[in-house]
């Protein structure tokens, strides 16, 4: 059978077509070889649960590693911290039997947690009383892994379970303990803002200051996209230039890793050739749809004000921002994947979210501006069902003559305008260089393509 292009869930490199992750996984092993503890914190669908499982695999032979997700564990599981350590302990036990099995941890030791779970009074002490002995009698240093942990980043119980971790991490050079935590989540745990109490206060917190910070690069860079794509090709033979291909699904991605993957597996599923044009039409398409990531970012710029208008100054304003990440504003663009560095610049991580949100703003402002107004007018420049292009440009024309020519010399009138091409307005844009870029005022400027209806002008 097949591999195929997985966009749902965890990918095995024995199902699906992926980017080889040995390197990353020799820099988060040099962490655990350190004993650190840290957390990754990456985007929603950036590959955190793929990347922990393959981590867990390649550091099975040296290490005993006890994988978790908050997910499995319901709200009402951290009601108290009773319930809560009892939860915990349970799956613990569940993920740790099979090194019983093997010999790698002491079995009457996991019994032994197992009783103690039953007690009225189990807590967290009690808890973590009785994994420093699981850790003390194990015949390989245990790593513990938990995924999710934005499942509980809400309330006072898991910051007391990260205040446990890190008072026996403090101590572990005379009690026994984990020889590194693993936490991973779209927040990071060092400044959860937690909601303690009822009445909808919060505050800051920074529980989790042992950690050391987690630079991994998990985005795709080009050569991580070549490397999927050959392994693509092996089994297809499209004859694509491989790495032609990784450069324009970069191009359109900053290599984010859900979104490489959905447009090679839109591109395989329409059994179409691999290239520019093929991937530019799968991208115009893939913006047309809803989807949970373009959902979520949606959603993250909604329910944030202040991070909706930075995004709206540099978007629709084309504001300038420094970067600069102790500004909490692009520190949570960056932590959702949406914003990044370049040349010290904000900047929106990659084309596809760009005009995602660009398109969302656009849509907002002409809502805003119907539920405003007495009357709709038809729209003047649709004619038979299809964009009157000619109609678009003598109407942008008069409005650039009206609203800047006290900035600029003559504008050229619509019959003159080259076909497809609004930078033509100006009399003193200059032929386009070998490049195909015009030249306007100093700086470079391309071509403007229009898309309606299924047509590109």
């Amino acid at each position: 059978m097949l591999k195929s292009f997985n966009i749902n869930g965890v990918c095995y490199p024995e199902k699906h077509y992926m980017v080889d992750l040995r390197g990353r996984l020799a820099k988060m092993k040099s962490l655990v070889d350190n004993g650190d503890y840290f957390v990754v914190n990456r985007a929603r669908q950036y590959g955190k649960t793929t990347t922990l499982r393959a981590l867990k695999a390649y550091l099975q032979p040296e290490y005993i590693v006890i994988f978790m997700s908050f997910q499995k564990l319901s709200s009402a599981k951290f009601c108290s911290e009773h319930t809560f350590s009892r939860a915990f302990a349970s799956e613990f036990i569940k993920r740790a039997k099979n090194e019983t099995e093997s010999g790698r941890i002491n079995g009457e030791s996991l019994q032994k947690l197992e009783r103690c779970r039953e007690a009225a009074d189990f807590d967290l002490t009690e808890l973590f009383e009785e994994l420093s002995c699981i850790c003390q009698q194990a015949t390989k240093r245990i790593v513990l892994m938990v995924d999710e942990v934005d499942q509980a980043s809400d309330n006072q119980i898991f910051l007391d379970f990260l205040g446990q971790i890190r008072e026996y991490y403090l101590e572990r050079e005379e009690t026994p303990t984990f020889y590194s935590v693993i936490l991973a989540g779209v927040y990071d745990v060092k400044n959860l803002k937690l909601k303690i109490r009822p009445d909808e206060v919060h505050r800051y917190n920074s529980p989790w200051n042992i950690s050391v910070p987690f630079d991994v690069d998990m985005s795709f860079c080009v050569a991580d996209i070549v490397t999927m794509l050959e392994d693509y090709e092996k089994d297809h033979h499209t004859v694509m230039d491989k790495e032609e291909m990784a450069n324009h699904l970069y191009g359109y991605t900053g290599g984010y890793p859900y979104l490489v993957s959905c447009l090679c597996k839109r591109l395989d599923e329409r059994a179409t050739a691999w290239n520019e044009e093929n991937l530019r039409n799968i991208v115009r398409d893939l913006l047309k749809e809803q989807n949970t990531l373009f959902e979520d970012v949606i959603k993250n710029i909604r329910n944030n004000q202040e991070f909706a208008n930075l995004m709206e100054q540099l978007l629709v304003n084309g504001a300038n921002v420094v970067f600069e990440r102790s500004n909490p504003t692009i520190d949570l663009g960056v932590m959702f994947g949406i914003l990044k560095e370049r040349d010290g610049r904000t900047v929106v991580s990659n084309v596809i979210f760009e005009t995602l949100i660009l398109n969302y703003f656009t849509s907002v402002r002409a809502t805003d501006a119907l539920l405003n107004s007495e009357y709709v007018e038809k729209s003047q420049y649709i004619h038979e069902g299809k964009l009157d292009m000619e109609c678009v440009v003598r109407r942008f024309a008069a409005f650039m003559k009206a609203e800047y020519r006290n900035e600029d010399a003559g504008y050229l009138e619509g019959k003159d305008l080259k076909k497809g091409y609004l930078v033509s307005f100006c009399r003193n844009i200059k032929k386009p260089k070998e490049d195909g870029w015009f030249r306007y005022k100093g700086f470079d400027i391309c071509e403007v393509i229009v898309e309606s209806g299924g047509n590109s002008y």
